[in-house]
């Protein structure tokens, strides 16, 4: 049996800009990325605190440090500049792994700065510090 678990998780991460002519996708510091383990253009469901809206899109990277959570394309319409979210990435795994598995939840400051973040002991070993 296989079941589907949240991965990785940016927790509260303030919107920095709304792009809507772009292509599409969500732009993410990308420390933040490394934080939360997100591949680029893994989808993630983006969770908007201030409206309620939930939609999915994909990750692109953005500079290392900007503090960058920009929505691009149809994404745009459905968050403004400064609308707090959740972004999510989800994962299939077989019943033992699920059992054992520890999600990264990455929780940031009002400049996207990465403040705490939760990684599996194996994870924290992989990921270079660039806080």
């Amino acid at each position: 049996m296989q079941v589907t678990l949240m991965k990785g998780k940016i927790h509260r991460a303030q919107v920095t800009e709304a792009d809507l002519h772009y292509e599409g996708s969500i732009s993410i510091d990308r420390n933040l990325i490394e934080a939360a383990r997100f591949f680029i253009n893994e989808r993630v469901d983006i969770y908007n605190i201030d409206t309620g809206a939930r939609f999915s899109t994909y990750v692109i990277e953005a500079p290392a440090g900007s503090g960058v959570i920009g929505l691009n394309g149809a994404a745009a319409r459905l968050a403004l500049t400064g609308d707090k979210v959740i972004i999510v990435a989800y994962a299939n795994f077989d019943s033992d792994e699920a059992r054992t598995f520890k999600p990264s939840i990455v929780l940031v400051d009002e400049r996207n700065r990465r403040v705490n973040s939760t990684l599996p002991p194996a994870a924290a070993s992989l990921t270079h510090e660039r806080v």
